[in-house]
Formats: C-alpha cells, sequence, structure tokens
C-alpha cells in the first residue's frame, strides 16, 4: 500500500474526528465526559466511511488527484449519514432522528471536501 493511501485512511479518520468535535462543541458538549457519546457517533461513521467510500473510488490515486472529482466525498457521506446513524441507533438503542441524519451528512460532507481538497491542494504536484 503507497504513503498516499495511508495518509488518505489517516486523514480521513482525522477529518471524521476533527467533525465530531465540532458538532459536540457547537452543542456545547465537548467535555471529556461525553467521550462515550462522542464515540457512538465517531465509530459507526468511520465504520460506515470505509464501506462505502471505497466503491466510490474515494482512494483510486487517479480520482484523488482529478480536482473535478471533489463531488465524490460529498456523495459518499450522503450514503454514509444514514448508516452510520442507523449504527448509532443499535448502539444507543436509540431512534433515528431525521434531521440529525440529514444535518450529520451535510457538515460531514462539506468536511470531508476541505479535507480531500486541501490533500490535493497541497499534494497533486507530487502525484504527477
Amino acid at each position: 500500500m503507497t504513503k498516499s493511501r495511508w495518509i488518505l485512511y489517516a486523514g480521513d479518520t482525522l477529518a471524521i474526528a476533527i467533525l465530531t468535535l465540532i458538532g459536540f462543541a457547537t452543542h456545547k458538549e465537548a467535555d471529556i465526559a461525553f467521550l462515550p457519546r462522542m464515540a457512538a457517533i465517531f465509530l459507526p461513521l468511520v465504520i460506515a466511511w470505509f464501506l462505502i467510500s471505497p466503491w466510490l473510488g474515494l482512494f483510486q490515486l487517479e480520482i484523488v488527484f482529478n480536482p473535478k472529482q471533489l463531488w465524490r466525498p460529498a456523495l459518499a457521506m450522503l450514503f454514509v449519514a444514514p448508516l452510520a446513524t442507523v449504527l448509532r441507533g443499535f448502539i444507543l438503542n436509540a431512534p433515528i432522528i431525521p434531521i440529525f441524519v440529514i444535518v450529520l451528512g451535510a457538515t460531514s460532507a462539506l468536511g470531508m471536501i476541505l479535507w480531500r481538497g486541501s490533500y490535493y491542494f497541497f499534494n497533486h504536484k507530487r502525484a504527477k
């Protein structure tokens, strides 16, 4: 496996972690006491991301280094968010709230576009 792919895997995971922290911080729940609840969305989100994103080619370097393909992480998150919230619902034995799915999908899509766009911007010259 190439170094670029490892960076993508780690960066995707870190981006999801940051998005999770930002989400909880916006609700003033970023205290260490909320770590179990953070994990209850972070882990399903990571699992769903790594299940769905390969199907959209998000680890194929010819797609990663094509700026016209930055829509793919957003599309992936629109599928990842519902799956992640279903997994979260099973973990917490809680209902799935549709507005949570929509907000999670939209904010995560934006976050992944920012991360993947930054990755492209700083690394595309090395890929050629």
